[in-house]
């Protein structure tokens, strides 16, 4: 990941993934009077361009979980020629959000899943395997339960579930059993605990034949439970659908295979013209086409890209316009 240092923060922010793709289907330059809204905004680095393209009359809101991030993002954001308005907020209550800045709706609504570069270069954080800290993993530090008290609290069943469903690790079983173990004899506290219990389990030919770190799905899946993920993304789709106004444009950035599942499966049903069982003869679901898809499939960063920012490498974007007018 390629970092930029933010010198009266001491945050790393990170380069922005796809920025152009973004903006070409957004197109803040053609609102210059519009809202858009960045559901994911961080330390600001796609919210800025944004931000500039926009005039003096048009609205950037920003939504983020992490208070530091936002900070950051503020302090990069000030200069801008449009109206800034950033909320500690998940984007599931991005409605809440349009109403508390006084807007009845976007034109354009931006996604960018997974995690920021700053968290994971904090290691107090816990989201990283390569750097020692505290089990941690919240992205609300606010938040109600952190990932050493799954680690150490939930059932061998409960743990096993997590690591196969949430980080596809196929030695879910020996994960979860060798953290029972483990913590037979002394909490598991640090992530560099975590990641000696993960090396045991996993077997060295096993390891010898994955390219990824042999904790990376089972970091993925407890930092998807921690921070109920998977389940905000639903909410934060449909919520993000009522929000955009008709032919407003929503772009989704996701980085694994459960979060692109989900936007794929959302705007393939936005698509659909009749959900009626395929053996009705007439169509009784009354439904229309809510989207117009503006990608097809999904579209990959360059080579280019990637070579530049390596965080870019497992990122996946689709965006589609809204075609229906919200019922109010």
């Amino acid at each position: 990941m390629k970092e930029k240092q933010n010198n009266e923060d001491n945050f790393s922010v990170h380069e922005p993934v796809m920025v152009n793709e973004v903006l070409n289907h957004l197109e803040p330059e053609k609102s210059k009077s519009g809202v858009f809204v960045d559901a994911t905004t961080s330390t600001g680095g796609h919210a800025i361009e944004i931000a500039r393209r926009l005039g003096p009359g048009g609205t950037l809101i920003g939504l983020d979980l992490d208070k530091s991030g936002l900070k950051v993002a503020k302090d990069r954001l000030s200069n801008t020629p449009s109206q800034v308005k950033l909320y500690q907020a998940n984007y599931k209550d991005m409605n809440l959000a349009l109403e508390a800045a006084g807007r009845s709706g976007a034109d354009g609504i931006l996604f960018d899943l997974g995690f920021s570069s700053f968290q994971i270069d904090e290691p107090s954080r816990g989201f990283s395997f390569q750097k020692d800290g505290p089990l941690d993993m919240r992205m609300d530090l606010d938040g109600e339960i952190t990932a050493e008290e799954v680690v150490n609290e939930y059932s061998f069943d409960e743990l096993k579930q997590i690591i196969a469903r949430y980080g596809e690790e196929s030695w879910a079983d020996g994960i979860a059993q060798e953290i029972v173990e483990r913590r037979k004899k002394e909490r598991i506290t640090t992530t560099g605990e975590l990641v000696e219990v993960i090396e045991a389990a996993i077997p060295e030919g096993e390891k010898g034949r994955r390219n990824k770190h042999p904790a990376t799905r089972t970091f993925q899946a407890l930092r998807i439970a921690v921070n109920d993920e998977l389940a905000n993304i639903d909410k934060g789709l449909e919520t993000a659908f009522d929000c955009l106004d008709k032919s407003g444009v929503i772009v989704v950035i996701s980085y694994h295979s459960l979060e692109d599942r989900k936007v794929k499966r959302f705007f393939a049903y936005k698509e659909k013209k009749c959900i009626c069982p395929p053996d009705l003869p007439v169509c009784r679901c009354d439904k229309e086409a809510e989207v117009d898809s503006l990608t097809e499939g999904a579209v990959r960063p360059s080579e280019k890209e990637i070579e530049k920012n390596p965080r870019a490498r497992s990122a996946k974007l689709r965006a589609a316009r809204k075609l229906i007018n919200q019922p109010k």
